[in-house]
């Protein structure tokens, strides 16, 4: 009885401060609506109650088109005032979206681009309209599902072998499935894509980002990390597939990708990583994974291009180079990777077996010459 009130009491204080947060948010202008309250339900699919409140009340202020205008009046345009003409970048999931603004920004000064896509058609269709708008003919389209390992290390090793240039990587590329499936690696498909596809692609082009005087690493995460702290045990999320969420997921492998970038910062110090998230932006990917929450936000949704702008920023800007790699960027800014007192930090034991996961996980699709003796004898990463 005595446990049975304490739950009762710690569901009422939440309760008490969901709508205290929320009508403060109101008396700030926030929420223009009253009924914007309810979008609270249909994001707050992990984390803590603490977290989601003090997440969607910040991402309300800092992560839509208003918040944008209002960090953009300390931009300095020539930051992005840099000749990379002489520069190749891929990006990933660049047939629509921020991937393809990001792609048709960097043309448009003259970067080699190469678009990688997973659907042929969109992909030459996007590739098309990046030349016609930039005037490049330098854009090059590759087909590559980002969710099959195998093929990733394929695609990977011929372009090294292939000696062209790579000077910037951006690791774009994502996906948010409601539904728990496994695919034919029993992989779990939001895991497989954002996560392990983002690992095996980095780490497998380092080759060819080593041969840069300016190699750098941009990884697309989002804000949606902020509500979930690692969970490096459980990355195919088996014990969560009779109440599947994929919201829940995404935000998982976002936090994953961040601490991805923070490790590789340390052991490849020869190659500049940043991590950063594009706010809400109106993209197709939001619009499909999220219909309620895009429908909900409407215009106070970011354009596919402010989404865009500190990825373009991380790639051009002379002065990123200077900050430390391995830093979380928003709005052309370094900040926290975690919201205040919201215990979301990963133990060093915690982020090192994420990569040991991980890094277990790609030997499986190794060449079987080039899987060593003891990672063959090794337990499954999941």
């Amino acid at each position: 009885m005595q446990h049975s009130n304490k739950c009762g009491y710690w569901h009422t204080a939440a309760i008490l401060v969901t709508l205290v947060v929320s009508l403060v948010a109101i008396f700030l202008g926030l929420f223009t609506q009253p009924e914007d309250i309810m979008s609270l339900k249909a994001l707050f699919a992990g984390g803590t109650v603490y977290r989601n409140i003090v997440w969607y009340t910040k991402g309300m202020k800092e992560f839509t088109r208003g918040g944008y205008e209002t960090a953009a009046r300390n931009f300095n345009d020539e930051d992005l005032d840099v000749d990379i003409s002489n520069l190749s970048y891929m990006i990933t999931g660049s047939n629509s979206g921020l991937g393809k603004c990001t792609a048709l920004e960097l043309a448009k000064r003259g970067a080699t681009v190469h678009m990688v896509c997973r659907n042929e058609t969109r992909g030459l269709k996007a590739k098309d309209e990046v030349i016609n708008e930039s005037g490049n003919e330098k854009v090059h389209l590759h087909l590559l599902d980002l969710s099959k390992p195998r093929d990733i290390v394929k695609f990977a090793r011929d372009f090294v072998s292939s000696e062209k240039q790579l000077d910037v990587l951006v690791n774009n590329a994502g996906c948010m499935i409601h539904e728990y499936k496994l695919d034919e690696n029993e992989l779990e498909t939001n895991f497989a894509t954002n996560t392990l596809g983002t690992y095996i692609l980095t780490t497998e082009l380092l080759p060819s980002l080593s041969r840069s005087s300016s190699a750098q690493v941009v990884t697309v995460s989002s804000g949606g990390m902020y509500t979930e702290k690692l969970d490096p045990y459980d990355l195919n999320l088996a014990a969560r597939q009779d109440k599947f969420d994929g919201t829940f997921a995404y935000g998982q492998n976002k936090r994953q990708q961040v601490v991805m970038s923070r490790l590789w910062a340390v052991k490849y110090p020869n190659i500049h990583f940043s991590s950063m998230h594009p706010g809400w932006a109106a993209t197709v990917a939001v619009q499909t994974s999220m219909p309620d929450f895009s429908a909900k936000m409407g215009d106070k949704l970011r354009t596919p291009e402010q989404g865009a702008d500190t990825i373009t920023w991380l790639c051009i800007a002379a002065r990123n180079l200077k900050l430390p790699s391995g830093l979380f960027f928003q709005d052309r800014t370094a900040v926290s990777e975690h919201l205040p007192l919201a215990r979301s930090h990963s133990s060093d034991v915690e982020e090192a077996t994420l990569m040991e996961r991980l890094e277990q996980l790609k030997s499986k699709f190794l060449p079987s010459e080039d899987q060593p003796t003891e990672q063959l004898k090794l337990k499954s990463a999941f």
